[in-house]
């Protein structure tokens, strides 16, 4: 029997009143015993609640517990998911993490394929190492979005490209989760060669018949690191085939439009950056479902950034009135007050990857119609630790930042994107803090958001 070491009671929680104290084990609930966190707060929710408590010194009890419905147990466990997670099984042709640099942390090797971090994290999952009966978990859980690494609806090819000779099976998965309309994504790596062209055509064409269930797709090129030795030989996009790429999804987009008022498929900002093509209007992205995979992040970044700038510009007008001396009292208005005022003369930097380095052409522009006095500078990092095919800011590393801005002047701060570092920690892919970097470089280092208002704000130093 699987048993479930409770690290923590909440106080004044159901389980808490009862008695339930941290270091004892779930054994039971209603009578069932529980797989994983999905398990847990599915039956967690009934008004009545019976548990099997194992104690520290082994003994048992049974605790009965009436409480609201869908009222928190107040049960914390040791593990986030309640169970192991799964690892792929895949040996994809694509997959990053077999292009990762040697003798990094431990960690970074690990390659999930964990359908529970779908729902929880919005992990991407192939599904190969599903079977039915998690299907039909997922259905009688209505757990939602789920969000599928697709790549071809070639069955032969996804056996291929994965190598994986279930593969191909598992597409009928999708089948049955829009049957039972199961909100889906999928996402497609696009190699060179392989799943582009004809075969792109063919999987788009039949992941649209999923519409509106499955409600995006995203389009997003291969990453190639230096470190492909002994890998399957891919090459890059280059601007032709770039343009070509986003022909073909914007064609099926226009036609998803018309028949479903979404616009469904999306290439990723990459395909349109190297194709030297103006980024696609803001309405086209359907609410930005896709931006954790590169869609759309450019346009939202302009958005957010020059409506940030231009609510201040909105502002100091209104000033000259009624309406603005009353909105000067209110919380926007001191805001927006300090915005236009504070830190006179102030000069930053920002870093980012050689992917977005034009970004700074448009921030430099906004920012002297509300603060020409602030001098800001964006250096755009070269990938060296993971080669220069790799140019998106998250994948920078610490020792890069420092080789390449070690004796530069970097004015009073220097802003670091929060997507560089590793999540709740300040720390970068190669292991380097933030605060190595701060003292490498005797400046103010800040971790920034990449929203717009967030931008604006550390820039201005609020």
């Amino acid at each position: 029997m699987k048993k479930h070491l409770i690290v923590n009671v909440v106080e004044d929680s159901p389980a808490y009143d009862a008695g339930i104290r941290k270091n004892e084990y779930l054994l039971l609930l209603n009578g069932n015993e529980i797989e994983d966190i999905f398990d847990y707060h599915y039956i967690a929710e009934d008004r009545e609640v019976d548990l099997t408590i194992e104690s520290e010194d082994g003994s048992k009890k049974q605790y009965h517990i009436v409480k609201d419905e869908d009222t928190d147990l107040g049960l914390l466990f040791a593990e986030s998911l309640m169970d192991d997670y799964k690892s792929c099984y895949n040996k994809c042709v694509f997959c990053f993490i077999d292009q990762n640099a040697p003798n990094m942390r431990e960690t970074i090797y690990f390659k999930d394929d964990d359908s529970r971090l779908s729902f929880l994290q919005g992990n991407y999952i192939t599904m190969t190492n599903m079977k039915e009966k998690e299907i039909d978990r997922i259905i009688k859980y209505k757990l939602a979005p789920i969000n599928i690494s697709v790549h071809t609806t070639n069955p032969e090819l996804r056996c291929e490209m994965l190598h994986n000779r279930f593969a191909g099976n598992v597409l009928s998965y999708i089948d049955k989760l829009y049957e039972a309309e199961i909100p889906m994504n999928a996402q497609v790596v696009l190699c060179k060669g392989l799943n582009d062209g004809d075969e792109l055509r063919r999987t788009i064409s039949d992941l649209m018949k999923y519409m509106p269930v499955m409600r995006s797709l995203s389009i997003v090129p291969v990453g190639l690191t230096k470190f492909r030795e002994g890998l399957y030989p891919l090459e890059l996009f280059d601007k032709a085939d770039c343009n070509e790429v986003i022909d073909i999804i914007e064609g099926y987009a226009e036609e998803a439009y018309k028949e479903h008022g979404i616009y469904f498929v999306h290439a990723s900002d990459e395909f349109y950056i190297v194709a030297g093509r103006e980024m696609p209007k803001e309405e086209t992205y359907d609410g930005y479902n896709q931006i954790e995979n590169g869609v759309g992040m450019t346009r939202l970044l302009y958005e957010e950034y020059t409506q940030a700038v231009q609510d201040i510009i909105d502002f100091r007008e209104e000033k000259k009135g009624l309406f603005g001396l009353f909105k000067g009292f209110n919380e926007e208005g001191k805001r927006f007050k300090r915005l236009l005022s504070i830190n006179k003369n102030r000069r930053v930097s920002m870093i980012c990857g050689m992917l977005s380095k034009d970004n700074q052409i448009f921030m430099k522009e906004w920012l002297k119609k509300i603060r020409p006095d602030i001098e800001f500078n964006v250096f755009p990092i070269v990938n060296d630790f993971f080669g220069h095919k790799i140019t998106v800011t998250g994948l920078l590393t610490g020792q890069d930042i420092i080789a390449q801005l070690k004796g530069k002047d970097l004015g009073d701060a220097l802003l670091i994107p929060s997507s560089c570092l590793k999540a709740d920690e300040d720390i970068f892919l190669d292991d380097i803090s933030l605060a190595d970097v701060q003292k490498a470089l005797q400046v103010e280092t800040v971790i920034v958001k990449s929203d717009g208002d967030s931008i604006l704000e550390s820039i201005i130093g609020l």
